[in-house]
């Protein structure tokens, strides 16, 4: 009886501790600051902001590894491309990340139709920049 009660006691405990703890953030990127709203707007953005349609260019993203900017191009609303204008790219581990991440990055951008995605593993600043990228440039389409 009393292995019982301390193998309940136990476990319990071990419940409430896994549940106390946070889940797994990104790392917070270097130079990641909160746009203004003069700054939104880039030479490089073009597009019909009524309809949502044009090619947006997303802000630059300092990370600890580069930058990252992406430009978007809508269709009414929808994405339809992603391109990606600058990435880390001073060594050949940093070309290695960015040329199997930034395709899946994309290829996740058009299916979930925003830049809610989730990080590639292996290339957590690589796709926090292309994340925050992207957030800027759909900011700039719905504005």
């Amino acid at each position: 009886m009393r292995r019982a009660v301390l193998a309940t006691t136990g476990i319990s405990a071990l419940v409430v501790v896994l549940l106390s703890l946070k889940p797994h953030q990104l790392p917070v990127l270097a130079g990641a600051a909160p746009r203004s709203p003069a700054s939104s707007a880039t030479p490089h953005t073009r597009a019909t902001t009524s309809t949502g349609t044009g090619t947006f260019t997303g802000d630059p993203i300092n990370t600890d590894y580069g930058t990252v900017q992406v430009a978007a191009t809508l269709a009414k609303g929808r994405i339809t491309s992603v391109k990606v204008l600058q990435a880390p790219d001073q060594n050949g581990r940093d070309q290695q990340i960015a040329s199997y991440a930034l395709p899946r990055l994309t290829q996740e951008a058009i299916g979930a139709q925003s830049a809610h995605i989730d990080a590639v593993s292996g290339a957590s600043y690589t796709s926090q920049g292309y994340i925050q990228s992207l957030q800027s440039a759909l900011d700039q389409a719905h504005a």
